[in-house]
């Protein structure tokens, strides 16, 4: 089994100091508070330069917890999105089921609440490369943070389109972001989030290292390379060539990139989004955006058997909302210097197979499991030993699967439970024809919710 180390989430307010809106239950509270009094230890309250950092993608479901908690920090935080998100919501017919504001209403209930402010730029990074160019130009960032990509797996094997979308956004979008550092001339160092699923799912047969790996090649040479790509859907395949298009930057332009490779993010909320309801973080529970384990913990909230696809014998890796937030300025803190390859951490805190993270939630929730016909083309079982390190060096841990923080998001789902379009529960991609053929006896109609 892997060896666990990574991330411990902090925040800079006090328990006592959140408002309105979310308050997390007692256990999950006292799960979050002996990490306010490492507050004090991190970030610009430690000494660490005060930094401007662009995010791209500040909007989304990552990007937007982790602009709250960088700004919280004493960075100075300017968010760029195009929305793209919140227009598949309508193209899908599916919200969030948690009613998250306009980026005007979020960064102003921000700055009410903190005393700080962000701005909000509305600018298409796949599409708009003049104004991406000056933007840098005009704000001299020290860090682009990127999670500007259509970031589900399901949607990018949804049709021909949402195929050709994802790979026109997403390897637009970062080869554009590369061209803009160096048209700007502005020295910015690129922090990309990757997915651990560039290495591919199949059973490795040994430790995945984070990025490189030692190879012999003929004649006995020994290199060291950039680990090979094992793409699992067209998602995943644009994310192995912004590696590539940033392993070429690098080499070609010295530009400055830190690229990390997540696992499969959980929960909801964080220190910085209980604040005030207005700055709620999305949550996604649909079958083409709903991560596995948010997806287990909405079912089993509303009496649903749990979606286990297959055997459920797929181990995948995990790390929740809040550490992402903190990778990110961990990242952010120990940039590459001019000439270095690109730096590549994976960003996991522990691995589990689904079935077991299944009978974890249904042995809370009381509801049943159902092995569903697997939309995906994947290994029916899978190992997964990953490398985590570079995180460990730094001396921290991670926030791993916790029944108290289960209860955190389960009381997010049941305050908003009437916003759940049950016919939106079940899969609706599938990677194939064969994939779909065996799905058919799905019916989202069939979904019914225990009230």
């Amino acid at each position: 089994m892997m060896k666990f180390f990574l991330l411990l989430a902090t925040v800079a307010a006090p328990a006592a100091a959140f408002t309105t809106g979310f308050s997390p239950s007692r256990t999950a509270q006292q799960k979050f508070q002996p990490l306010y009094a490492e507050a004090a230890a991190d970030g610009v309250a430690n000494g660490t330069d005060k930094k401007k950092i662009i995010i791209l993608g500040g909007d989304g479901f990552c990007g937007w917890p982790t602009s709250l908690y960088l700004s919280d920090q004493g960075h100075e935080v300017v968010i760029v999105d195009n929305l793209s998100r919140r227009n598949i919501d309508t193209e899908l017919g599916c919200d969030s089921l948690t009613p998250i504001q306009s980026p005007d209403v979020r960064v102003q209930a921000w700055k009410e609440v903190s005393g700080k402010e962000m701005k909000f730029v509305n600018l298409d990074v796949a599409k708009e490369y003049d104004l991406l160019v000056q933007l840098i130009k005009d704000e001299q960032p020290d860090s682009i943070v990127h999670f500007a990509e259509q970031r589900a797996a399901p949607y990018s094997m949804k049709t021909s389109k949402t195929k050709r979308y994802t790979v026109d956004n997403n390897v637009s979008g970062s080869n554009n972001l590369c061209c803009a550092v160096i048209d700007s001339e502005v020295d910015a160092h690129i922090v990309h989030l990757g997915t651990m699923g560039v290495y591919g799912y199949g059973t490795s047969g040994g430790e995945i290292p984070e990025g490189y790996i030692d190879v012999i090649l003929p004649g006995g040479r020994e290199a060291n390379i950039l680990h090979p790509a094992y793409p699992g859907s067209v998602y995943h395949a644009t994310k192995c060539l912004d590696a590539l298009l940033f392993q070429f930057y690098q080499k070609n332009d010295q530009i400055r990139v830190t690229d990390l490779h997540q696992g499969i993010v959980w929960g909801t909320n964080t220190p910085q989004t209980i604040k005030d309801e207005r700055l709620v973080n999305r949550f996604d529970y649909d079958g083409d955006y709903g991560t596995v384990l948010n997806r287990f913990l909405m079912q089993g909230a509303m009496g649903v058997p749990l979606t286990v696809y297959g055997t459920g014998g797929q181990t995948r890796g995990f790390i929740h909302i809040t550490d992402t937030a903190r990778c990110i300025e961990i990242a952010i803190n120990n940039p590459p210097t001019t000439g270095e390859r690109v730096e590549i951490f994976n960003q996991i805190a522990e691995t589990r197979r689904v079935r077991d993270v299944a009978a974890l939630v249904a042995e809370q929730t009381g509801v049943d499991v159902n092995l569903l016909p697997n939309p995906r083309q994947e290994a029916a079982e899978n190992e997964l030993d990953v490398s985590n390190r570079k995180f460990c060096s730094l001396g921290l841990d991670p926030i791993t699967l916790d029944v108290a923080l289960f209860d955190e998001v389960t009381e997010v789902v049941n305050k908003y439970k009437h916003r759940c379009d049950p016919t939106k529960i079940l899969p609706a991609s599938f990677w194939n024809k064969k994939r779909a053929e065996e799905c058919a006896s799905l019916d989202p109609s069939s979904v019914k919710i225990n009230a």
